[in-house]
Formats: structure tokens, sequence, C-alpha cells
């Protein structure tokens, strides 16, 4: 079995997560699904019976479905991203994967947002360094 993930290039992982802050979850779902060449989950906000004081929220792969708790964790770039990584090992019929490979495939995301982010604020200050002279 190949153990190794492929990943979408860092600006693309950035716009991801740029995507889900900026309250354009589904469409961010759908763009990784296509990189990924699967359907994607269904978001919902609500709970599952005996999960809801324990997490935030919960893929169900039988019904292709992520529940998060709220509205905020439905924004919340780390929580999606990680229960998409169990959507992902799931449509793939590979064992669901540990909840520590879920929490660095949304690191990786979300320090690749990060890495984006100082680049697009160190060049706006050249910039503007430029215009002063």
């Amino acid at each position: 079995m190949n153990t190794t993930l492929d990943f979408p290039e860092t600006k693309t992982q950035a716009l991801i997560v740029k995507m889900i802050l900026n309250k354009r979850t589904e469409e961010s779902l759908q763009l990784l699904s296509n990189f990924y060449n699967i359907q994607p989950p269904e978001v919902i906000v609500g709970t599952i019976k005996g999960k809801r004081k324990t997490v935030h929220a919960v893929y169900v792969g039988i019904q292709k479905r992520i529940y998060a708790t709220n509205s905020d964790i439905f924004y919340n770039p780390f929580v999606i991203l990680h229960e998409f990584y169990h959507h992902l090992r799931y449509r793939g019929m590979e064992h669901r994967g540990s909840e520590k490979n879920a929490d660095n495939f949304a690191l990786r995301f979300i320090n690749s947002y990060r890495s984006e982010h100082a680049k697009n604020v160190e060049g706006k200050g050249n910039r503007m360094e430029k215009n002063k002279a």
C-alpha cells in the first residue's frame, strides 16, 4: 500500500486555508476534492449522538459528512482540514489514518498559509518603502 500522500502546491494549500477563513468552506473542500479526485464531503453544523461533548467536529464515512458543532468550527481551517483527511483516507478505502496524521495534514496547509501570508506582508512592506523614496 502506498503510504505517501501527494499535496497541492504551497500556494494552493494557502488558498484553501484562506477560503475557509473567508467563509467559503464548501468551495475549499471542492477544490481539495478535485485535487484528490474524490467527491467532496458534505459539511453540516450539528452533532452526532455520543460525540456532543467530546469533539468539535467528526467525520462520518458512511454518510460522507463532516459534522461541525457550530458555525465557528465550520470556518476553522484546522478542524475542517483534519476532518477532510479522514474523508480522504476513508474514500481511498485505506485505513482511516491516525489523529496525529490528520493533525499533520491540517498543519501542513496552515503552515503554507502562514508562509504565503508572510511573503505577501513582506512584499507589501518593500513596495511601501520604495514608494517613500
